[in-house]
């Protein structure tokens, strides 16, 4: 099958024309877009049967580099603004760690009872808040990452802190964010924030981390890969 550069250039002008001005992906999907006419006319042009997979390479695009620092700037003030409350009170932290990447935290102590794995009802409008703000910037994969204090053994804190990243990667995705984009994992008592010799430092432990990180062009994969802690 042969694509016309006169019908994939009103598909395209149709995908451009549907991006509002507010759309956070805006400039990726005009890129996309003129990617996918690019790649279709070139095919056209040399023809064969590599055509249609020319198109959907060229429409299934990363974030050009040049955009990832505005892109992410504008995620992380989004986080802030939905989160003000709870960032007042230290239930949750918001970190930019680098162009690519933005660090929530989420206090156990507000999100979790002791011992439990089942998201608070008196948290869970904050968790609806992210993920609104994680629908809308959907170039980026995040890792949510479970973990906790040294009380206990070591077996039963790793069972913990995977069921603690799995509840909150649950409740993202029933409020609308893509499954295909979170990975959750624990790391039980490994990563300390801070000293377990106290009350205080192992509150700060118990924890769940999200790394937010954005999907480049050119370097994908590392947007994968599992964060080191920070």
């Amino acid at each position: 099958m042969r694509f016309k550069p006169v019908a994939l250039a009103i598909a395209a002008s149709l995908t451009v024309g549907a991006c509002t001005e507010d759309d956070p992906n805006r400039r990726a999907k005009i890129g996309a877009a003129v990617g996918a006419v690019s790649g279709a006319i070139i095919g056209n042009n040399v023809g064969g049967r590599n055509t249609t997979s020319r198109v959907i390479g060229a429409a299934v695009g990363a974030m050009a580099g040049y955009a990832v620092g505005n892109y992410m700037d504008k995620q992380y003030r989004e986080l802030k603004v939905a989160l003000e409350d709870e960032l007042r009170a230290e239930h949750v932290y918001l970190t930019r760690i680098d162009e690519d990447t933005v660090k929530l935290t989420l206090s156990s102590e507000a999100s979790f009872d002791v011992d439990s794995s089942a998201i608070k009802p008196a948290f869970q409008p904050a968790l609806d808040r992210v993920a609104s703000v994680m629908a809308r910037y959907d170039q980026t994969i995040v890792h949510i990452i479970g973990h906790t204090d040294s009380t206990g053994s070591d077996e039963y804190n790793q069972r913990l802190s995977e069921r603690r990243a799995g509840s909150v990667s649950s409740h993202l995705t029933s409020r609308g964010v893509n499954p295909a984009r979170l990975y959750a994992s624990g790391r039980g008592e490994m990563e300390p924030r801070a000293s377990n010799e106290s009350a205080e430092g192992r509150r700060l432990n118990r924890r769940v981390d999200l790394y937010i990180n954005a999907v480049v062009e050119g370097r994908e994969r590392d947007a994968y890969q599992s964060p080191q802690y920070y």
